[in-house]
């Protein structure tokens, strides 16, 4: 196996917002695949993933959203006027449209985290990509949220989110676990989509003017865990729904099929559950197999 190197980049958003990255590179990558994380979590985290997919034969893509971690650019979360939106609008198709860049002639294949799957039919350039892996992605819910997890997650949403916000002009999430701090637009959006059905459908004509959720085309292999108290199977499928025109495989793993006690939501990406990592892989195998 070829080792990655790791290289920092820059990419520009199309409404003139820096993005930070990092490039995981492969002298002969049979893809490239953009790492699109979940909400409040920084993409050091998928690191290790990054460098092992990348020993895999795959060119890999990480980078912060604007507001989030190194595209804040040292500024303070309240400084940013970032929505939730302009993830999907915006910062998902600059990352990809700069990953192309670097690989021309390459498929290019995503695997969106959480929030990095839900928005991917937000973007523009979404018939560029030839498949997508979506991990412990789904509406969140918070009616279709497992218990206790519920109570926390409508407490989150429905009262620390919009106290926070009037007060502060931000939402501290780290101080509570739930992720890096939030601008207020994402926070605000955040909570406003998980209180009803359908996430990002909340906001359709009065928030998002395009969207491209029924032209989405690209096979999207779902990839959730059975104790997953977020992404739950009703949740999974209340996501899946908005892709009206994708081939969609599902899968449900159970963590004592892979020695672990717990796979839960977030900690897919982390080198301690790197046994599921050969899931992802596979996914985005099957993707460009179709």
């Amino acid at each position: 196996m070829t080792s990655a190197t790791a290289e920092l980049m820059s990419m520009m958003a199309r409404d003139g917002q820096k993005l930070v990255g990092w490039h995981y590179g492969h002298p002969r990558p049979q893809a490239a695949v953009l790492i699109c994380g979940a909400t409040g979590v920084r993409q050091r985290f998928y690191a290790n993933f990054a460098t092992w997919l990348a020993s895999q034969g795959y060119a890999v893509l990480t980078f912060d959203y604007r507001g989030i971690g190194d595209s804040l650019h040292n500024a303070h979360p309240r400084q940013s006027r970032a929505r939730k939106q302009h993830w999907g609008e915006y910062d998902m198709p600059a990352a990809l449209d700069a990953l192309a860049q670097r690989h021309p002639g390459v498929p290019l294949l995503l695997i969106g985290h959480s929030v990095g799957g839900q928005l991917v039919g937000l973007m523009p350039n979404h018939d560029r990509l030839d498949g997508v892996v979506q991990v412990a992605s789904s509406s969140g819910y918070v009616g279709g949220i497992r218990m206790p997890t519920r109570w926390a997650a409508r407490l989150l949403l429905a009262l620390y989110v919009p106290a926070t916000v009037r007060l502060l002009r931000y939402t501290p999430a780290k101080r509570i676990g739930w992720g890096e701090d939030l601008p207020a637009g994402v926070a605000r959006q955040w909570a406003r989509w998980c209180l009803r059905p359908g996430y990002v459908l909340n906001g359709f004509e009065h928030e998002v003017q395009h969207h491209y959720y029924d032209e989405f085309r690209a096979p999207i292999v779902s990839i959730a865990a059975s104790d997953d108290p977020i992404a739950t199977r009703r949740n999974v499928d209340d996501l899946l729904r908005l892709f009206t025109q994708a081939p969609q495989q599902r899968l449900c793993l159970e963590p004592n099929e892979f020695g672990l006690q717990r796979i839960g939501h977030v900690d897919w990406f982390r080198p301690a559950l790197s046994r599921l990592w050969p899931e992802m892989l596979t996914g985005l195998q099957g993707c460009l197999s179709r």
